[in-house]
């Protein structure tokens, strides 16, 4: 049995990938998402261990009936919003103007999610 012929040829995707641009790009990205990314799952980590092991701790009354383990799960919800919120603001400004220069550059037939809404 014969293996097929191996396309040798570069594509358009393969041009853009290896850009200066797109490469500062996905830098651009990653310096934002990967450190946010960690810090978020450490806060997570953080509130999980301590309902494990400090259930003293969790269980202390700060209003009322609210203790700081309801506290700290509300927070949960926020810190999920508020990382949503300054991604949009981040992509807003650092992300999409360069993006939308490659497609530019490049001719790309493929719209942002926005341009192609409308």
């Amino acid at each position: 049995m014969e293996s097929p012929p191996i396309d040798t040829t570069v594509t358009e995707t393969q041009l853009i990938e290896e850009s200066a641009e797109f490469r500062e790009l996905r830098s651009s990205f990653r310096s934002y998402a990967f450190p946010v990314t960690i810090g978020f799952v450490l806060w997570y980590l953080l509130y999980v261990l301590l309902s494990s092991y400090a259930p003293g701790l969790m269980g202390t009354r700060v209003v009322g009936h609210i203790n700081v383990a309801l506290v700290l799960g509300l927070l949960q919800f926020v810190t999920t919003f508020a990382i949503a919120a300054w991604y949009a603001r981040y992509a807003a400004r650092r992300l999409d103007p360069p993006a939308a220069a490659i497609r530019e550059a490049r001719g790309a037939v493929v719209h942002a999610p926005r341009e192609a809404a409308e």
